[in-house]
C-alpha cells in the first residue's frame, strides 16, 4: 500500500479551501435572499446563488484541497473534460435544489427531496473529480466511508437549502456560511479518507494536465466570476425585508373562492294605506240684497 498525503503543503490548502467554501456559500445565501424577496429577476438571483454555492463554495473548495493531495511514488494528472463536467454538475444540482424550495409556500417534503437530489449530485461531483484523477497507482475506496460521505453531503445540502429559506440578517448569514463551509469540507475529507492506493501496473499518465496547470486558470476564472457576483450583491440591496415564508409539512392549495350567495331580498316596509280623508265641502251661505226687494241665496265655496 502506498502512502497518501492530504496536506502536502501543510495547513495552507485546507484553510484556503475552507475560506473559499465560506465565501461561495456566503455569496450564495445573499443571492438567495435577494431572489426570495425579488418581484422581478428571481431566476437570475437563484442562478447566481447556484454558481456561487456550487461553483465556488463546493467545486473550487474541492480542487483547492486536491492541491495538497499526493501519492508517494506516483504521478497524478487530471482529465480536463471530466474535471469541467464535475464543475457543471455541482452548479446544476445546487440550482435544481434552489428552484425546488424557493417558492411562495415551501414544504418540508420539497426541502427533503431537493436536499437529497443536491446532496447526491454533490457526491457525484466529488467522485467524478476523483475519477478524473489519473495516476500510475491503483486507487480503491472504502465503501463504508464513501457511504458516510454521501450521507454528509445529503444532510449538508438539506441544511444549506433550509438556510436559503430561513436565514435573515447579515450576522446570521455569516454564521450559516461558516457552518456550510464546515459541512462541505467535512464531506470532502471524509471521501478522501476512503481512498487507498496500491502500486499498479499502470504506466505514468501522459494525457491530462497537472494540478497547477489545470487549477490555476480555473481558479482564476472562478475568482473573476465570484468578484462579479460580489459586486452585483453589493450594488443591490434588499428593498423590502418581508416576513420569511412559513414552512408547511405538505403543499396546501388555497381553496378557490366560492361565489357569494345572493343576499335574501329585504322586505320593504309596506306603507300603511292611508284612508283618503273625507273631503268636506264647506259651503257658506250668505244672503245679499239685490235692491229689488229680494234676498237671493248665494252659495260660496
Amino acid at each position: 500500500m502506498l502512502d497518501i498525503y492530504h496536506f502536502s503543503y501543510g495547513w495552507i490548502t485546507p484553510v484556503l479551501a475552507y475560506f473559499m467554501s465560506v465565501t461561495g456559500c456566503l455569496l450564495g445565501l445573499q443571492c438567495a435572499a435577494r431572489g426570495r424577496n425579488a418581484t422581478e429577476g428571481r431566476a437570475g438571483w437563484l442562478i447566481g446563488a447556484a454558481v456561487a454555492i456550487g461553483g465556488t463554495g463546493i467545486w473550487v473548495m474541492h480542487f483547492i484541497a486536491m492541491l495538497g493531495f499526493t501519492i508517494r511514488g506516483a504521478d497524478i494528472r487530471y482529465d480536463i473534460p471530466l474535471t469541467l463536467f464535475s464543475a457543471i454538475t455541482a452548479m446544476v444540482v445546487v440550482g435544481i435544489g434552489l428552484f425546488m424550495v424557493n417558492k411562495p409556500q415551501p414544504t418540508l417534503r420539497s426541502l427533503l427531496a431537493a436536499g437529497t437530489i443536491a446532496g447526491l449530485g454533490v457526491g457525484t461531483m466529488h467522485y467524478t473529480g476523483m475519477y478524473a484523477m489519473k495516476s500510475s497507482a491503483t486507487v480503491e475506496y472504502d465503501a463504508g466511508l464513501v457511504a458516510l460521505s454521501m450521507v454528509i453531503a445529503v444532510v449538508a445540502s438539506i441544511v444549506a437549502l433550509w438556510f436559503t429559506l430561513r436565514v435573515k440578517g447579515f450576522l446570521a448569514t455569516v454564521g450559516a456560511a461558516l457552518i456550510m463551509g464546515v459541512a462541505v469540507c467535512g464531506m470532502h475529507y471524509t471521501g478522501m479518507a476512503s481512498m487507498h492506493a496500491h502500486a499498479g501496473q499502470h504506466g505514468t499518465p501522459t494525457s491530462g494536465a497537472e494540478a497547477m496547470e489545470l487549477l490555476a486558470p480555473l481558479i482564476g476564472v472562478s475568482s473573476i466570476v465570484t468578484m462579479l457576483v460580489l459586486i452585483s450583491v453589493s450594488l443591490t440591496e434588499i428593498e423590502n425585508e418581508e416576513a420569511l415564508p412559513r414552512m408547511w409539512l405538505t403543499s396546501r392549495h388555497r381553496p378557490r373562492p366560492r361565489p357569494a350567495k345572493p343576499a335574501p331580498p329585504v322586505a320593504q316596509p309596506v306603507a300603511a294605506s292611508v284612508a283618503p280623508q273625507a273631503q268636506h265641502d264647506y259651503r257658506t251661505e250668505e244672503l245679499r240684497y239685490d235692491g229689488a226687494g229680494a234676498w237671493p241665496r248665494r252659495v260660496v265655496d
